[in-house]
């Protein structure tokens, strides 16, 4: 009779048994799986002799193990790339390397319509206004804060409004006695000449130009007969009986002495000093 083979480990006689070699050795199938089989790195159980064994980089997988770690797509016939010691589909790398939409924090595919603003990357349809929830797109916006805002939505929201028209002011725009007005806005209220950067004065919570004021509100001087405007040298006024004079028209009427907080006399419509009086 010829040498009976036995397992290198149990020395079980396998005559007429499977079996494989180990380093040459015969090990039987339970011993290999016991013994020499490599471990699975999905399942971590033993790869044994009826299984089909993968490798990659020192690590092995039985066939039905070595599938993607996010979709679970078998992989042992198609191409593969390797992230982090987890083995991922083409498509699923793909997602992987992309960035993160900063809206819905999903992956933003190579070649997708996206918007990136302040170091962060947006979908297209996910950058959109804060109040009106729609896609900014091409349109300008501004931010405050973290906030995005389209540009009606931002000014409805914080832009001051115009004293006279209501509407937002964006840009430039004039403060009048702590009321904010667009420059165009700020006119006169008689002939509608703009006001800014030129000399006006208010009248029962109207504006008016210097001309307009003379013409149309201000007082006449009782001595000179002239609009008593406040501008210029007649910014003082001296008011008596229900007539008002500029200060430098409040004068006696005989000897033309200025009156202005001096002690007077009326005489029917004329004012006299005292010394002129005593006569």
């Amino acid at each position: 009779m010829g040498d009976t083979t036995r397992c290198f480990y149990c020395r079980e006689d396998l005559g007429g048994k499977r079996f494989v070699r180990n380093e040459g050795r015969p090990v039987c199938v339970r011993c290999h799986a016991e013994f020499c089989a490599n471990t699975c790195a999905e399942c971590h159980r033993p790869i044994g002799v009826e299984s089909k064994e993968l490798s990659h980089k020192g690590r092995f997988w039985h066939e039905s193990c070595f599938r993607c770690a996010k979709c679970y797509k078998p992989l042992a016939k198609e191409p593969f790339n390797t992230k982090d010691e987890r083995v991922l589909c083409g498509k699923c790398c793909s997602k992987e390397d992309s960035p993160r939409c900063h809206g819905c924090y999903k992956a933003i595919a190579a070649g997708t319509e996206s918007v990136e603003y302040k170091g962060n990357s947006w979908h297209d349809e996910c950058f959109t206004c804060s109040q009106c929830k729609r896609p900014i797109g091409s349109q300008s916006f501004l931010s405050k804060g973290s906030d995005i805002y389209c540009t009606p939505c931002h000014d409805k929201k914080f832009a001051k409004h115009c004293a006279a028209c209501k509407q937002p002011i964006t840009s430039g725009g004039v403060s009048y006695q702590e009321e904010p007005w667009h420059s165009h806005c700020f006119v006169c209220s008689s002939c509608s000449k703009p006001l800014v950067g030129t000399s006006f004065t208010k009248h029962q919570d109207q504006v008016f130009c210097v001309d307009c004021y003379k013409t149309s509100v201000a007082q006449k001087c009782a001595g000179c007969h002239n609009p008593i405007t406040g501008f210029g040298k007649g910014v003082n006024v001296v008011k008596y009986e229900g007539c008002s004079w500029h200060e430098y028209c409040f004068t006696c009427k005989r000897c033309s002495l200025g009156l202005a907080n001096k002690r007077f006399v009326a005489k029917g419509k004329d004012v006299l000093c005292a010394d002129c009086a005593d006569k």
